[in-house]
């Protein structure tokens, strides 16, 4: 957590991920949210303070000092974004059952939406937004 916002690692080097992360942007309002890629030197003491080092490839969101993975972390994020928020109800649905979908689609995403050869460099605007 930055002050009081959330902070969100990705995998700054997806397309599907930085897709993800400009979605995220447009639709927080409430300008909840920051930003880490998951290879940068922020994004490693981030996942080290949730006890997540191991953590890789999958989207991070961290609430209050609290690392949540895969599913979880995607919902949890959704929740926060007005419009979105009906997709909290995902979230009865079992982990295991969600991680499932979850793990196909990261398996998948370099093969259907490419990968980029270094990570995300934010615009002007957005580079408060970013941690790194």
């Amino acid at each position: 957590m930055v002050g009081n916002k959330d902070i969100i690692l990705f995998d700054g080097v997806c397309n599907l991920c930085n897709g993800i992360v400009q979605f995220i942007i447009k639709h927080d309002h409430a300008d909840h949210f920051r930003f880490a890629a998951l290879q940068s030197e922020v994004g490693r003491q981030y996942l080290k303070r949730a006890q997540l080092s191991g953590v890789k490839n999958t989207i991070v969101l961290i609430e209050k000092e609290q690392g949540y993975v895969k599913s979880t972390a995607a919902l949890r994020i959704f929740r926060a974004l007005k419009g979105y928020r009906w997709m909290s109800i995902l979230l009865l649905i079992p982990r295991r059952i969600r991680d499932f979908g979850y793990d196909w689609i990261a398996h998948n995403r370099y093969k259907w939406f490419g990968r980029k050869d270094s990570c995300m460099l934010p615009t002007a605007e957005l580079k408060a937004k970013f941690l790194d």
